[in-house]
């Protein structure tokens, strides 16, 4: 007899970590508050990562949480990922996206749809030296995922690729790249193909990179693609079934950006807290007054609604159950969340939070596109919707 979900979630605490996965956490979090830190202001100022942090992320393991051992991996499951990716946007969602798209786009796509040689040529690269992008969106195919104009033409042994593909997260920093295009326009989405590239290949130009709002270190480009040749053997999965590699990496894509967001609303909430301990006003520390207690009361309890959904659709992941409409109530609730309480804390620290003095100015910028990229909130608003009227018509939502 399966399990009633609420009583699932009850016999195994959200709260409680195992050995494995502490340790893990304990490791990136000193990682980030001892390395990434002091550099956090610069890269953002200079809109670039610090390569000597790139550097750091390979050599303690955080770029290859779930790649197995044999390729230099760490072996470990999906919810030590979003643990990594919490821990480290705590301290810079910036870095915080690059290790989620490397690890739960790149990484995922190719130990799910990957060949045995695609795995064994880019898997330990992808462990440890070389980072993943991924290249999905167009000027004309943003939500709506599948109106694809990028194509990919077979020629002999090979396709050829044109087109033009924009917002590629990691574009700057990455040398493999994992790219969907139409191998035939007549079939819609059933002609979307994923192939595996790697930088530097002819016909494949890298473009400008945009200037952001927020996340400003992470690199955010348009990509070109011009008689670019790849061999039928990078193609990831079949030919014509890129759109579910799509589909099923972006959903747990949508787990590790909730993640990031839970990490980014933490660091507010902490700064928040510490912040009003110590302001003082009317010869006492702001935290003394009941409105503050109750704003942060508020604050914590909406951070802890967000991580429960996020841990929540991470482990339902991992232990191969359905977690869709999960992962996208994740999402949303965790973007909402962060751009909620880091508007807060901004206001908490009253004009110096308005500052560039102080890191929650930052924090307020960078939570922004958590309710933009990998799935705009009205998406995930239509994949639970879509969901939930698709079910038996009980009406039971457990």
């Amino acid at each position: 007899m399966e399990m009633n979900p609420i009583e699932s979630l009850r016999s195994t605490s959200l709260n409680t970590l195992t050995e494995e996965e502490e340790m893990l956490r304990s490791m990136v979090r000193d990682f980030a508050s001892e390395q990434l830190l002091p550099r956090v202001e610069a890269m953002d100022k200079n809109a670039e990562y610090d390569p000597d942090i790139l550097k750091q992320l390979f050599e303690l393991g955080i770029m290859g949480v779930e790649i197995p051992e044999k390729w230099g991996g760490g072996g470990g499951s999906f919810f030590m990922s979003a643990l990594a990716i919490e821990e480290v946007s705590a301290v810079d969602p910036a870095v915080g996206v690059l290790v989620d798209v490397h690890n739960t786009l790149i990484v995922k796509a190719l130990l799910r749809w990957g060949s045995d040689e695609l795995k064994q040529r880019y898997l330990p690269q992808l462990a440890t030296e070389k980072i993943g992008a991924y290249s999905l969106s167009e000027p004309s195919a943003g939500s709506d995922a599948f109106g694809l104009k990028c194509k990919a033409v077979p020629d002999g042994d090979d396709y050829v690729l044109s087109g033009q593909k924009i917002f590629v997260t990691n574009a700057k920093e990455a040398e493999i790249f994992l790219v969907f295009a139409t191998v035939n326009p007549a079939n819609g989405y059933k002609g979307i193909t994923a192939f595996i590239l790697e930088s530097g290949q002819p016909g494949f130009t890298v473009g400008k990179r945009e200037s952001k709002l927020g996340i400003r270190a992470s690199s955010t480009c348009e990509i070109f693609f011009d008689g670019c040749r790849v061999p039928k053997a990078q193609v990831v999965g079949e030919v014509g079934m890129g759109y579910k590699v799509a589909i099923e990496t972006l959903n747990e894509g949508r787990i590790g950006i909730g993640a990031q967001m839970l990490g980014l609303a933490r660091r507010s909430l902490e700064l928040g807290i510490e912040y009003a301990k110590t302001r003082e006003q009317f010869k006492r520390p702001i935290a003394d007054f009941q409105a503050m207690q109750f704003k942060i009361a508020d604050l914590a309890t909406d951070l802890e609604a967000a991580r429960l959904m996020v841990y929540n659709a991470a482990r339902l992941n991992e232990e191969g159950r359905p977690f869709v409409k999960e992962a996208a109530m994740a999402k949303l609730m965790a973007s909402r969340v962060a751009e909620k309480i880091s508007s807060e804390v901004v206001e908490i620290y009253g004009g110096y939070g308005f500052t560039t003095e102080y890191p929650v100015e930052k924090l307020f910028r960078d939570a922004k596109i958590g309710k933009i990229y990998e799935g705009t909130s009205f998406m995930q608003l239509q994949t639970i919707a879509k969901t939930l009227l698709g079910q038996d018509g009980s009406g039971a939502l457990w």
